[in-house]
């Protein structure tokens, strides 16, 4: 098994024959990248050099004794091609070949299924394996050869991605869209009517049919309307068909889970995979609308049972979008006749999504008639128009109705009106409204936005936002807006008037924004890797995945053919630093002062490389440097850091902002400055009282040559050219003498750097 969740659920389906285990995900990956080491071979056909993660040696011994034990070996990792690069890689660690082993997968964890993949078992489909590695090596080439551009370039601690960096100019070039966005206004008119009999109290709110650029004509067309005679011109009854949403791929799953239930990519990720391990849905990772033939004849029990004959259409989706495997099912419950299911409420929540989903798409179509009624306006070529439409039979929709992107349509219902019925008119108003700019990417219009260019697939979306989040490329966040006042015209009593209304626009919440190092980082990427970075391009290599795949393209070919491009790129780059953005000179000093991206974040510079010292002013956090000018700059630098304090004991006292946060530095030391403290406000006295404290910190308890006993940050411990060595617990190390500390030395490995250990309770 790949998953420990799935264990406790397939041990109660077998019987004590069977000793089920999980290899928690891949035991063995390409090994991480060196100064020097890619990990790959590439002069020998693009070669992964392979280790067992140091995590997973405990685990894969263990597996490897009770293979020893065992006479046949069932590898039941998921059916997707990371679950058959794992079997994989457990068939060659585990060395299965010299074992009766058997390939099985299963789209639900149900007995049935389980039993069946038992009952039906296949090879390793090395087509699956071969696709999932090309994508792998094709992922480390990129990252392992562009991270060092970005930092030479951009500035240190930067990655890459071949997709992620495809999804963040996505978003870069959506917020560019709006910026560059001009709101235009018009005047829509709306009127409501009513008929002209005393009995008639029904009113029709209509709007016009043609919206003025000008207040001077919406004025005048509102006035013509005293004298204006109102009648039916036309009434259109038409009967419109509504058809129901095919069942959930990962895509569709992912993005109505986050218009309906407000969950994250990643979220709905991890929610589906615990209800499809604990056997209540079919597995997570498909992009296919097929239904087998037993979820149909079960969803016909329910539909029947519950709503009636007259609500069930029994129907097959075929897919639509590339690559899509037919044999796999849509995502629906393992069991039909359950209605809820789940271990907390999110859990219930998705579920019944799933549920309501995959009913409605085998129930009868949503029948309605649409109606749209004309008011003419005598004497004018405008005319007032009304739509509305009446649900005839409810059909699907009694059980489930998709949601759209930016809000569900109204539906009105419209009084009765015959053709060349008069009206009298109850009220008019032109309201001014501006043009609205483009919409940011959610989590659902991003992932539709994906896979329509056929960027990632399904199963890599979650990782893919996730990502581009978490290198501090891409956040979610919310946009204020800002006020602008529009104008309103009523008619009343005969006259128009005027009146003024404040609306707020541009107002967004919970989208995803690109930072300025996602901006800079995507400027240069589209600058020097325009191909790598085009959609077409990025959508093609997915094409060849699924070639790969489908056993119709040799994996090594393809990933030679990208690196045969890719890397004269790479060494076309120039030298030099990205230039930042020059906001003018300072006043005072004529430096030229630069918005830029440096160590310490975004940043204004005042100087260049060339003065010995530049002053540097972090950025607020509303501030970005596309936009900040050149007086807010030098605001900045008016609280700036470093800052000095003064002097103490005859050494100057700086406060500093460093890759790491603000610090004091004295002398040779460089003292961190506690989180929560504002490094502004820090006076002598306080940064004095750092100081002393380090210093005590940094003597040593004990000193015999180039071998010290100090005082660290995770407790005392044996400093000495060669490394740093853990004391033994219970040690006092003030009691300590050299014999006794040159001992530990010689039975210890030194501390691995970066590395800290952890003592495990004994138990109990």
């Amino acid at each position: 098994m790949e998953s420990p969740g799935k264990v406790k659920t397939i041990k109660s389906f077998l019987g004590d024959d069977f000793k089920v285990m999980s290899s928690q995900g891949h035991i063995r990956d390409i090994e991480p990248l060196g100064k020097n080491s890619l990990g790959i071979d590439i002069e020998h056909g693009y070669a992964p050099n392979y280790v067992i993660d140091a995590n997973k040696e405990h685990l894969v011994e263990e597996l490897r004794r009770e293979v020893a034990k065992s006479e046949v070996v069932w590898l039941a990792s998921d059916e997707d091609r990371e679950g058959e690069a794992i079997a994989w890689h457990l068939y060659h660690v585990l060395n299965l070949q010299n074992k009766e082993t058997h390939r099985i997968v299963f789209s639900s964890i149900t007995k049935s299924d389980v039993l069946d993949g038992i009952a039906n078992p296949r090879d390793i489909d090395y087509n699956l394996v071969n696709a999932q590695q090309a994508r792998r090596v094709l992922d480390r080439i990129v990252g392992f050869e562009l991270s060092p551009v970005l930092w030479k370039k951009v500035t240190t601690g930067l990655s890459a991605g071949r997709v992620q960096s495809v999804a963040v100019r996505l978003i870069v070039e959506k917020e560019r869209e709006i910026e560059s966005f001009r709101a235009s206004s018009a005047y829509r008119t709306f009127a409501d009517f009513i008929g002209i009999n005393p009995g008639d109290a029904s009113v029709l709110k209509c709007e016009l049919n043609h919206r003025f650029s000008h207040k001077k004509d919406a004025i005048e067309f509102l006035e013509s309307l005293n004298s204006a005679q109102f009648i039916v011109r036309d009434v259109q009854r038409k009967p419109v068909t509504h058809l129901p949403a095919p069942p959930f791929t990962t895509s569709t799953l992912q993005q109505e889970a986050a218009r309906k239930l407000k969950f994250s990519v990643s979220k709905t990720m991890r929610i589906a995979q615990s209800l499809y391990e604990n056997g209540h849905i079919t597995y997570m990772r498909t992009d296919s609308v097929n239904l087998s033939a037993l979820a149909l004849a079960t969803c016909k029990e329910v539909i029947t049972e519950q709503y009636g004959a007259e609500y069930l259409h029994t129907r097959q989706y075929r897919t639509k979008s590339k690559g899509a495997q037919e044999a796999h099912e849509a995502i629906r419950p393992a069991y039909m006749s359950r209605l809820s299911a789940g271990a907390n409420r999110d859990e219930q929540r998705l579920y019944e999504l799933i549920w309501k989903r995959t009913i409605a798409s085998q129930m009868a179509e949503a029948q309605s008639e649409k109606t749209t009624i004309e008011v003419s306006v005598h004497g004018s070529k405008y005319a007032f128009v009304a739509t509305g439409e009446v649900i005839t039979f409810d059909g699907f929709t009694r059980v489930y109705v998709q949601s759209t992107d930016e809000g569900e349509d109204e539906r009105r219902i419209l009084p009765a009106m015959s053709p060349r019925e008069r009206l009298r008119l109850q009220g008019a108003e032109a309201v001014q409204t501006y043009v609205k700019p483009p919409f940011r990417y959610n989590d659902a219009t991003l992932v539709k936005r994906m896979e329509e260019l056929g960027i990632g697939r399904p199963s890599t979306y979650a990782t893919i936002i996730d990502t581009i989040q978490h290198v501090k490329y891409v956040e979610k966040g919310s946009v204020p807006g800002v006020k602008r006042d529009i104008t309103i015209l009523t008619l009343k009593n005969g006259m128009v008037q005027e009146k003024q209304k404040t609306e707020l626009y541009g107002a967004d919440t919970q989208r995803f924004l690109p930072t300025d190092l996602g901006r800079m980082t995507n400027d240069f990427l589209v600058a020097h890797f325009p191909e790598i970075l085009s959609y077409d391009f990025t959508a093609h290599e997915e094409e060849q995945f699924d070639r790969i795949a489908a056993g119709k393209a040799d994996w090594v070919k393809t990933v030679d053919t990208f690196y045969q491009k890719f890397q004269p790129l790479v060494t076309a780059v120039p030298g030099g630093k990205v230039e930042g953005r020059f906001l003018g000179n300072d006043p005072e000093t004529g430096l030229p002062i630069t918005a830029k991206i440096s160590k310490i974040g975004p940043c204004v510079q005042m100087g260049d490389a060339a003065d010995a010292k530049p002053r540097f002013a972090s950025l607020k956090k509303n501030q970005s440097i596309y936009s900040i000018t050149l007086a807010e700059a030098l605001e900045l630098f008016k609280t700036a850091l470093p800052l000095t304090l003064g002097e103490y004991q005859g050494q100057e006292v700086v406060v500093g902002e460093g890759k790491y946060g603000p610090y004091v530095h004295y002398d040779k030391l460089f003292i961190s400055i506690p989180k929560g403290k504002d490094p502004l406000t820090l006076t002598m006295d306080e940064a004095i009282a750092l100081i002393e404290e380090k210093q005590i910190s940094s003597t040593p308890i004990h000193q015999w040559g180039d071998v010290q006993v100090l005082n660290g940050r995770y407790g005392a411990y044996i400093h000495t050219p060669e490394g740093n060595y853990q004391l033994p617990k219970s040690t006092d190390p003030a009691a300590l003498n050299e014999a006794e500390v040159r001992d530990i030395i010689a039975k210890s490995e030194p501390i691995k750097p970066g590395k800290r250990t952890f003592r495990r309770k004994s138990a109990k």
